[in-house]
């Protein structure tokens, strides 16, 4: 019997700077040229005020740094979406 061990390394790749719920609904609406609807709620127990990475490993030990921001980000998530309906599947 053999035994194999693997292991992985987690990096947080981002900015390291958090963005809110409406700040990303208005970034996707640029970009998507749509209107997102949304329903404005308290917030629920148990839920984060502020939920966000340090970026500062992959710096360090892969020389990581970011180029892009959310604008692009959500550009090139709505474009990727918008080519590829049914994700990574063909049609059905």
């Amino acid at each position: 019997m053999s035994v194999f061990m693997y292991s992985c390394i987690a990096y947080n790749l981002g900015t390291g700077n958090g963005k809110s719920v409406l700040e990303m609904v208005a970034a996707f609406e640029k970009a998507s040229g749509k209107k997102i609807p949304i329903k404005l709620c308290p917030r629920r127990p148990g839920d984060a005020t502020a939920v966000y990475a340090s970026t500062e490993k992959a710096q360090k030990e892969l020389g990581r740094k970011e180029k892009y921001g959310i604008a692009e980000m959500c550009r090139d998530q709505w474009k990727w979406a918008s080519n590829n309906l049914w994700g990574y599947q063909s049609k059905p």
